[in-house]
């Protein structure tokens, strides 16, 4: 009876020692499922870079799904997704929440800068716009500025720009930055706020429509122009620059991390240039944004 128990025992040691090495097996950066979430305005540049992913590791599967920034940072703490792309700076408040909810010290993974931009129809004679403009308009009761929703990236980057909160400024809202381009022609005298990667691929056909409907508008500052191209990005100079990072509440080195490590390693770069943006990692910057 004693040699029964004793050889029981032993099946369910090994029994269970097997079913941990498979679990631990299981948990890799080259296998597995994994949501990403990330606002609209930076959609493009994601999917791509998961596209790219799952090209190189055939067993993993990346879904990515929109989820305004705020709410997105929100589901990351309550680990509802691995990993949200983020633009903003966070507030001392939200690192704290960040740390004590993750364990983790808040490390940004760093891997594109992108831009918010401002815009009116193609036909508008409207040719550029001052930081003044900006920063008096989002004061006004006119509302002239027209965002694509709140708890944006959008309007939470220009906000923290104009040193301001979002609840403090004055603006119209049309849902989706792309019923933003195609519907701002309906209201003279307002001015579109999309981000870059909206529109920002050079040869994909509905950004390069998007493109022909609007013009974007140069940010005068100091008496100098900017406009959001590479070289304005690259030296951070155009003055509504941002910084896209990647938050993750994994731990240890799976997918998550795998995936991050891919897109800011040159191949992820590549994809990131051929968006129209610019990598972050592969050239010199002369200005560091903070």
């Amino acid at each position: 009876m004693k040699i029964s128990h004793f050889f029981l025992l032993a099946f369910f040691a090994v029994l269970i020692i097997n079913c941990s090495k498979k679990a631990e097996s299981t948990v890799s950066y080259n296998k597995g499922e994994m949501t990403i979430l990330t606002d609209e305005s930076f959609k493009s540049v994601t999917e791509a870079l998961a596209e790219g992913y799952m090209i190189s590791y055939p067993d993993t599967k990346i879904k990515v799904v929109t989820k305004k920034e705020d709410l997105g940072f929100l589901d990351l703490l309550n680990y509802k997704a691995r990993i949200a792309v983020m633009s903003k700076v966070l507030s001392p408040e939200e690192v704290k929440a960040y740390e004590d909810k993750v364990d983790m010290k808040m490390v940004p993974a760093k891997f594109a800068a992108d831009a918010v931009v401002f815009f009116v129809p193609k036909n508008s004679e409207k040719e550029s716009i001052t930081m003044e403009e900006i920063t008096s308009g989002l004061q006004s009761d006119d509302k002239n500025f027209v965002f694509d929703g709140t708890n944006s990236s959008n309007l939470n980057f220009v906000a923290q720009k104009l040193n301001k909160l979002p609840k403090d400024l004055k603006f119209s809202i049309i849902p989706g930055s792309v019923n933003v381009i195609e519907e701002l022609s309906k209201y003279p005298n307002k001015v579109g706020v999309i981000g870059l990667n909206t529109i920002s691929r050079p040869y994909d056909k509905e950004a390069e429509k998007l493109r022909g409907m609007i013009k974007i508008l140069p940010v005068v500052s100091g008496g100098q122009s900017y406009s959001p191209d590479f070289s304005g990005l690259r030296e951070m100079k155009y003055p509504f620059t941002r910084v896209l990072y990647f938050l993750t509440n994994e731990g240890g080195f799976s997918i998550a991390n795998g995936f991050i490590r891919y897109s800011c390693t040159h191949l992820g770069q590549k994809i990131v240039q051929k968006e129209g943006l610019q990598p972050y990692n592969i050239y010199p910057r002369e200005v560091q944004i903070r």
